[in-house]
């Protein structure tokens, strides 16, 4: 067999990592993970459309029903990189499974609560399984695959990632248009529980187990710096609406003390062969992952907070239905899905530089949808816009699943979880500042003019800074690689062989 054709059926070089033998149910085990990931980025989403009527159903006050999203997001970012290097040291999908399964059990809670408060525990604990779940799936997907079939692989976790991320607002309102009626909200949660019990019953037939050699031990301190750290940064942002970022300033600087903290404990297990929560190396040692980081969280400040942007604007600047406020930026999704899928194809061959051009078409979409909805007949401007909001989704697609293939396709298997949980806090963290300041700015604007399409563009534009902040990164970094010769891969064999790392294991 050539070596071509040994990379195409995910046995070339790659995959000759710790024996590696091809899973002959790694295809249909892979569409069980990215359903159950899809439901789980969805429910960031999809629940902002139904706030007002959860507010008056439950008689909320602005503050409670805003822990109805927000806490679930923090909750989320808090588990991610814990729960990462739970699945590396036991056992990933044991871990998936049981994150799975709370998960469908809080979607019924949270369907059934009779008041705000158990609505807001049942998000709560809701968010903390499906940030359990969430890394555990990048990390089975390096498990399963090696080779070409890796970056497809990846292709459509980012088409899933997208697709969740922009659908959100559309399929909430089609389920509250469906579910007609006072409690039709709670189809919003009870949705989740079919698919979450099939999805169950077809990993624990599909899924493989995490060999024994690949396991390792937990930091438990590492675990409670991380984890203060990170609420120290989220808490002030899930809070910006009822003035968290004025009242709680001072958590940031106690979350970046606390990281550091964290940052030396784990160069000091590393240095004396103990085994860290987040190995350090894979910043300075695995080739692409520091950068893959730095411009995904740069990313998702923009991705992330434009969807509520476009909500607000639509709902309430145009009179529009959630409905026909998800349809709208549905063009964005179709878009993002299609691409994403094609670019997992392209990543080996193309690179960096997938993420150079895809950048390039979400920051020109999204320039001229903002134009279009500025400057164009209001009654005329959503539809208008659709051509360059599918132009943006393209780009999207070209962004989203080519940086997590390069971001994670060197990271060892036996750090896939920790590696994957810490790329998605990132990007939970840069999600939660875009969420945060761009309605802030968009409310700001339309306080001080009332006049809802200068708010629009004021926001959109602070999204696009952000986008730009990322295509500059990803763009010195396609030049390092072609000056360097295309970058040189570290290969998992390389960390694997570092003395420390040999102590290790």
């Amino acid at each position: 067999m050539t070596a071509a054709a040994a990379a195409a059926d995910g046995r070339g070089p790659d995959a000759q990592e710790s024996g590696y033998r091809p899973d002959p149910h790694r295809w249909r085990a892979l569409w069980v993970t990215l359903v159950a990931g899809f439901m789980s980025l969805l429910d960031v989403t999809i629940v902002a459309v139904a706030l007002p009527t959860i507010q008056r159903d439950l008689h909320a006050s602005p503050a409670q029903v805003q822990w109805v999203v927000s806490g679930y997001a923090l909750a989320f970012a808090l588990a991610l990189v814990t729960a990462g290097r739970l699945g590396d040291a036991l056992d990933r999908r044991r871990i998936f499974l049981l994150a799975l399964s709370g998960f469908v059990l809080c979607s019924a809670a949270c369907g059934a609560a009779p008041d705000i408060t158990l609505l807001v525990v049942a998000r709560l604990a809701q968010g903390l399984a499906a940030g359990f779940m969430a890394p555990q799936n990048s990390a089975l997907i390096q498990q399963m695959f090696r080779g070409a079939e890796r970056g497809r692989a990846f292709g459509f976790f980012g088409a899933t990632v997208g697709i969740s991320s922009a659908a959100g607002p559309l399929t909430g309102g089609a389920i509250l248009a469906l579910a007609d009626g006072a409690q039709g909200w709670r189809w919003i949660f009870y949705v989740n529980v079919p698919i979450g019990i099939l999805a169950v019953l077809l990993g624990r037939r599909l899924l493989p187990r995490t060999r024994r050699s690949e396991r390792g031990h937990m930091d438990l301190a590492g675990v409670l710096l991380l984890g203060l750290g990170v609420l120290a940064f989220m808490y002030p942002l899930v809070q910006a609406d009822a003035g968290g970022l004025g009242r709680l300033w001072w958590l940031f600087p106690a979350g970046a003390a606390l990281l550091a903290l964290f940052t030396r404990r784990q160069r000091r297990l590393v240095a004396r062969g103990a085994e860290p929560l987040l190995d350090p190396r894979l910043f300075t040692t695995v080739r692409g992952y520091a950068v893959g980081a730095g411009i995904g969280t740069l990313y998702f400040v923009g991705f992330s907070g434009v969807w509520l942007v476009f909500a607000l604007f639509y709902q309430h600047g145009l009179g529009f239905s959630p409905l026909r406020s998800g349809l709208a930026v549905t063009p964005f999704a179709l878009g993002s899905a299609s691409a994403a899928v094609v670019a997992g194809r392209l990543v080996e061959r193309f690179g960096r530089l997938l993420t150079v051009c895809g950048l390039a078409g979400v920051i020109l979409g999204l320039g001229g949808t903002v134009l279009l909805l500025r400057f164009a007949p209001l009654a005329d401007a959503p539809w208008l816009a659709a051509p360059a909001l599918f132009l943006g989704g393209i780009g999207g697609g070209f962004v989203v699943s080519p940086n997590i293939t390069m971001t994670l396709r060197d990271v060892p298997v036996r750090m896939a979880g920790a590696a994957g949980g810490a790329l998605q806090t990132g990007q939970r963290l840069g999600a939660a500042l875009g969420t945060a300041a761009l309605p802030g700015l968009f409310y700001l604007v339309l306080g001080r003019s009332h006049d809802y399409r200068g708010a629009l563009v004021t926001a959109l534009g602070a999204a696009l800074a952000g986008m730009l902040a990322s295509l500059a990164l990803a763009t010195a970094d396609w030049r390092r690689d072609r000056r360097t010769g295309a970058g040189r891969r570290t290969c998992p064999e390389e960390v694997a062989n570092d003395p420390v790392h040999a102590r290790q294991t």
